[in-house]
């Protein structure tokens, strides 16, 4: 399976992307790069990539296992390198989940299956950063 994306120039820092959602996202640098800081950024994207894809793993894995969750989010923390090109090199992922009757083992097993068997995009950063994982239960 491929994916396209079409990525158009919208004038000075500004572009827009399609997804195949049928939904376009904006990209723009900040003031400090020549940008109106109206987009998002690409880097920042990527982690959003990365708590959006183990995000819908763990969810389906919550309504699957029948789990009570009454709220859940993921912090993605990521150190950038000093040299040009710029990149993550070692990113913790924090999972946070919320409620009064949380399944602490199956919650872990839900992230588990979704970052050692089901996330790509965390396949795709295992190539280039070292990735934490910490879970937090908040009852």
């Amino acid at each position: 399976m491929t994916n396209h994306i079409t990525t158009k120039w919208l004038g000075e820092m500004a572009f827009e992307s399609n997804n195949p959602s049928g939904h376009n996202l904006k990209i723009d640098a900040g003031p400090d790069d020549g940008g109106k800081g109206e987009g998002l950024r690409p880097k920042a994207l990527m982690l959003s990539a990365l708590a959006g894809c183990s995000g819908l793993d763990v969810a389906s894995l919550i309504k699957k296992m029948k789990l009570e969750v009454d709220d859940f989010s993921i912090d993605t923390i990521a150190n950038l390198t000093d040299e040009h090109p710029k990149y993550y090199d070692s990113v913790t992922i924090e999972y946070h989940f919320y409620g009064s009757n949380l399944n602490e083992a199956k919650l872990k097993k839900a992230v588990d299956l979704s970052i050692e068997k089901y996330c790509g995009v965390m396949e795709m950063f295992r190539r280039f950063a070292e990735l934490n994982v910490t879970l937090h239960f908040n009852k």
